[in-house]
């Protein structure tokens, strides 16, 4: 005991005057791994030179006392953790690390079912002092919040779902997307409690998709593929309701386009665009876990779509082509025509004279994903019997550059590596 105290006392001196960063985050972290396991709470100054340690300019030493603070507060919760509840409140400045503290708390508790008790008490208090910042502008801060929230909605699904589901309700804008996020992180990989309290009101926690504001429905869409990714059976029957809005998201909007004056410059602006993305991922995810809940036919008449829109969007698509030609070859082959065009306008694209070097690598990269596509769809049976698709590879072959590519895509392919080997993991 005693001992132990003093190698604290010889930590807490080296945070309070560090020789380096590198020594200010080691003697945080030391302090940290101690404090889950050792009541800390009698060591003097603590609070001031942990909370102290949040002004340096290194990002890396704010995050580690944000660690630490959030650490020692799980030797002993009575003590600590009403304390970082009033500095949120207190010290607006210093928010997203104060955040970072009580969601490190509640990650620690959450994993064990002692810690689980000791928090329960606090859960009330916390949950009240989140809900006031369900606003706040800073997406970072709202992002910890709404991680909060999901977090403690698993220890008290019962009685904490309808919170969430009321601020889905509420008519601030940025409220809904907190409670959106916090719903995507009630969804989890393994079993828990909340699941069929979730599977029962799966459809209502989807509204957001029909969101008026663009940000809301975004986050939706993140939610959505989360749900999609980790419990399918969540959304499986819904599919036939969702698909429709994923779908039109997808499109390009003409009236979320607009121009910007950069000097003597006009440069175009598409909000449009992450919202689109979101969809996409979607897809690609659906394609992984649902597959036979999709009209394969319809899916494809916006993977062609996509495949002729912004660079993010492209490289998705060239994916979901190549997933498609292993998943469905028979509805792939008959659509060969549609999807070959957009990958040979990929491949014979010029990159202007005068370009910066990023949009050389770009679009050299866009190429690569192409030519995986077109791999893929070669490797279908009776795909070379397709004059499109073989016309486009005769031309690949005709230029030097795409040629030895292709050449060695092709023989990873054969050598049983796959498609697969090139394919996204979407988490």
């Amino acid at each position: 005991g005693a001992d132990a105290l003093d190698v604290v006392r010889g930590f807490l001196r080296d945070a309070e005057r560090p020789p380096s960063d590198a020594h200010h985050m080691f003697a945080l972290l030391a302090l940290a791994e101690i404090g889950k396991h050792l009541d800390l709470s009698e060591i003097p100054n603590l609070k001031e030179v942990l909370l102290s340690s949040f002004t340096p300019s290194s990002e890396e030493v704010k995050s580690a006392a944000s660690y630490a603070l959030g650490s020692v507060a799980v030797g002993n919760l009575p003590e600590f953790l009403p304390f970082i509840l009033e500095q949120i409140e207190a010290q607006p400045k210093r928010q997203y690390l104060l955040l970072h503290s009580l969601r490190e708390i509640i990650s620690c508790e959450s994993c064990t079912p002692e810690g689980v008790e000791a928090l329960r008490p606090f859960i009330p208090e916390i949950w009240v002092q989140l809900s006031k910042h369900c606003q706040c502008v800073e997406e970072g801060s709202r992002n910890v919040v709404a991680e909060c929230l999901g977090k403690l909605c698993l220890l008290e699904p019962q009685s904490l779902l309808p919170h969430i589901k009321e601020f889905l309700k509420s008519p601030e804008p940025l409220t809904r997307t907190t409670a959106v996020t916090a719903v995507k992180f009630t969804i989890s990989d393994q079993p828990q409690a909340i699941d069929p309290l979730l599977r029962s009101c799966m459809s209502e926690l989807l509204v957001p998709l029909q969101d008026p504001e663009l940000g809301v429905r975004r986050v939706a869409l993140v939610a959505f593929n989360s749900a999609a990714h980790n419990k399918p059976s969540l959304v499986r029957d819904l599919l036939p309701q969702v698909l429709p809005t994923i779908y039109s998201e997808t499109k390009v909007k003409k009236e979320l386009i607009r121009e910007v004056e950069m000097g003597p410059f006009k440069h175009s602006v598409d909000d449009g665009l992450d919202l689109r993305k979101a969809a996409f991922e979607c897809m690609y995810t659906l394609l992984g876990t649902c597959l036979d809940r999709l009209d394969v036919f319809e899916f494809l008449r916006h993977v062609e779509d996509g495949l002729r829109d912004h660079y993010d969007i492209k490289m998705l698509t060239y994916l979901m082509c190549a997933r498609l030609a292993q998943l469905c070859p028979t509805v792939v082959l008959q659509r060969l025509e549609s999807l070959v065009e957009p990958l040979r306008a990929t491949c014979t694209m010029k990159v202007k004279a005068n370009s910066v070097k990023q949009e050389y690598e770009k679009q050299d990269e866009l190429k690569r994903s192409a030519l995986r596509a077109a791999a893929a769809l070669l490797q279908i049976p009776d795909a070379e019997k397709n004059p499109h698709l073989m016309d486009f590879v005769t031309q690949i072959k005709s230029f030097p550059d795409l040629q030895p590519i292709f050449e060695s895509i092709l023989k990873d392919q054969s050598g049983g590596g796959g498609v697969d080997a090139n394919l996204m993991d979407q988490s």
